[in-house]
């Protein structure tokens, strides 16, 4: 279940553009809010949630701990409460996405490389296949 990327960013999404961004079903969206003591959208005035950036962020890392990490509710609750807990003092914004793609792929590759001379091939033919840095993550 891969998420969605939004084509512009809104101040508001409703539920149903939440769940359209990020593969998941509506009833799915309203039980982890009864659970997850950060995940508290606003609702407005004809009573509709009505989801900000941060509620997203929340909603993205919820999903990642509970589907990627294997949590279990409860458990993923206690590591959101820890991360939100040390995301007032540090940038927050870091602690909601998933760990960052470059780096994950930075730390993948070496491990790749890592193999490959194990196994005898010679490392200096592998070329990365982009133009971007990738030594400084």
């Amino acid at each position: 279940m891969a998420t969605r990327e939004r084509p512009s960013r809104k101040l508001y999404y409703s539920i149903g553009e939440v769940c359209e961004m990020l593969d998941l079903e509506p009833h799915v969206l309203r039980y982890w809010e009864s659970v997850f003591r950060n995940l508290h959208p606003s609702k407005n005035r004809s009573g509709n949630r009505a989801y900000r950036e941060k509620d997203l962020r929340i909603i993205r890392l919820i999903k990642y701990l509970l589907h990627e990490e294997g949590y279990t509710i409860e458990g993923a609750d206690r590591k959101l409460q820890r991360l939100l807990r040390v995301g007032h003092t540090n940038n927050q914004t870091e602690l909601f996405d998933p760990p960052a793609v470059d780096s994950v792929l930075h730390e993948v590759r070496a491990g790749l490389l890592e193999i490959r001379s194990l196994l005898g091939a010679a490392p200096e033919s592998v070329e990365p296949q982009s133009s971007r840095d990738t030594s400084g993550s």
